[in-house]
């Protein structure tokens, strides 16, 4: 995966993570950055299979 998606996915994830810390919080989780790191590894996995799949299904479509 190039650094310049992996930037990109983590600017989506930091855009949606005040969201996820709310819903956490109301959860009675308290959110650390020890915490979330494994959960923005995870993110990164899904984004950049999402992606691929996204790709494959573009070059289909161009056939």
């Amino acid at each position: 995966m190039s650094q310049d998606k992996t930037m990109e996915f983590m600017g989506i994830a930091m855009k949606y993570l005040p969201e996820a810390k709310e819903q956490l919080e109301n959860a009675g989780i308290e959110l650390s950055m020890e915490l979330i790191q494994p959960f923005m590894t995870l993110f990164t996995k899904v984004m950049q299979e999402a992606y691929e799949l996204g790709v494959k299904d573009a070059m289909q479509e161009e056939e």
